[in-house]
This record gives C-alpha cells, structure tokens and sequence, in this order.
C-alpha cells in the first residue's frame, strides 16, 4: 500500500465539515495532478509477466479462442440444418 492509501480510504477522508468534500475545494489543477498521481501510483502496481508466463497464457488464450470457433461452427451448421429442414431449402450440404 502506499503512503498516501488506496483512492477508497482516501475518498472516505475526503468528507469534511458542512457536506462539503475536498475534491470540491481542490482546484482544477491540483484534481489533475491528484489523478495523475494515482494513475502513477497504479502503474507502478503493474507485474510484467515473464517470458514464460507470457507464452502460457498465450496458449490459453488461442486453446480458448479455438474451443469458441467450434462451438459456434458447430452452432451454425445445426442451426443452419435446422432452417434447411423447416424451411425447404436446399438438401442437406
């Protein structure tokens, strides 16, 4: 965790006396800078995978990309047999 906390601690600290929050009090600039601060703050959190965990979820990915071609190849071929059929169209190809 960093020192200056997560964006939901801070946002629970925000409200102040009178309903009023210190983002409303903050000025233009200093709401962009706190914003980019943050985004700083959440890259740094970013692991780059390495070059095996890269491949493997590489893998996954395409196992999984042509599981789902399949099942959707085989859907359209029963679902287009199946307007064949109902419809009259032509024979089964």
């Amino acid at each position: 965790m960093t020192e200056r906390g997560s964006v939901a601690e801070q946002s629970t600290h925000e409200t102040q006396d009178g309903g009023q929050s210190r983002s409303e009090r903050r000025g233009f600039f200093s709401r962009i800078m706190l914003f980019l601060r943050q985004v700083v703050d959440e890259i740094r959190k970013v692991v780059t995978p390495t070059r095996e965990e890269l491949l493997k979820m590489t893998g996954v990915v395409l196992v999984f990309v042509i599981i789902v071609i399949a099942v959707v190849f085989v859907l359209d071929w029963l679902f287009g047999q199946g307007a064949s059929f109902l419809f009259g169209g032509q024979e089964s190809v």
